[in-house]
C-alpha cells in the first residue's frame, strides 16, 4: 500500500499524520510553527510524498516538543509505508542550491539510526522555530525511521536559505530511497533483512 496513518499523543503533543510514498506532493501541515509548517510542505512537494500533519503543543512552553515530536511522528509513519522494505533503492542523494545557499543530504534506509549534521546558522530563529530544533527534528527523525541521514550545507550566508535548502535536499533524498527499483528482488542487502 505505501501508505500509513499514525496518532501519537503524548501529555506535551497530540499528534496526526498520513503519509503516502507514491503521492504527487500535496500538503496539509499544520504544527502551530509556520516556519515548520513551510519546511514540511516544502519536504512532501520535492519528496512527491502526500503528507498531512496536524499538531496540537505545548508552544506556550517552547518550539522544542512540537519539532520533536512531529519528526517522531513522522518517522513512524514512513516506517509503517515502508513496510519490509521490499524493491525499495535503500540509498537517496540529493544536492540542492536555494540561491546563494547548498545543502546535500544522503540517506541509507538501512535499519540503523545515525545522524551527521553539519550547518552553521547566524540566526538563533527563523519565524517561530529555533534553528537548534532544525538539528534535532532530523534526530527525531533519523532515531524512528532507523536510517542514516548525512546532511551538510556546503555553504552559505542567509539561514533561511541554509534550512531550505537541508529540507529541499532531504526530499528528494527520501524520495530517491524510497523509491521502488524492479529489479531489486526482497531488499537491498547482502543480509537479507533492512
Amino acid at each position: 500500500m505505501r501508505k500509513a496513518i499514525l496518532k501519537r499523543k503524548t501529555k506535551e503533543t497530540n499528534i496526526s499524520v498520513s503519509v503516502e510514498l507514491n503521492g504527487s506532493g500535496k500538503a496539509s501541515i499544520s504544527t502551530g510553527i509556520g516556519f515548520l509548517d513551510h519546511m514540511l510542505d516544502l519536504f512532501a512537494k520535492h519528496g512527491l510524498f502526500d503528507i498531512v500533519v496536524s499538531c496540537k503543543g505545548d508552544l506556550h512552553v517552547d518550539d522544542h516538543h512540537t519539532t520533536e515530536d512531529v519528526g517522531i511522528a513522522l518517522a513512524k509513519a514512513f516506517t509503517e509505508a515502508l513496510g519490509e522494505k521490499k524493491g525499495i533503492a535503500r540509498y537517496g542523494t540529493a544536492y540542492v542550491p536555494m540561491d546563494e545557499s547548498l545543502a546535500r543530504c544522503v540517506i541509507d534506509l538501512s535499519g540503523r539510526s545515525a545522524l551527521v549534521f553539519k550547518a552553521e546558522f547566524n540566526r538563533k530563529k527563523v519565524g517561530d522555530l529555533s534553528t537548534e530544533m532544525i538539528e534535532h527534528f532530523f534526530h527525531s527523525f533519523a532515531e524512528n525511521v532507523k536510517a542514516n541521514i548525512h546532511i551538510e550545507v556546503l555553504y552559505g550566508r542567509n539561514t533561511h536559505h541554509k534550512i531550505e535548502a537541508i529540507f529541499k535536499s532531504f526530499a528528494r533524498a527520501m524520495r530517491q530511497a524510497c523509491e521502488i527499483d524492479p529489479r531489486v528482488k526482497g531488499v537491498l542487502s547482502t543480509k537479507g533483512k533492512l
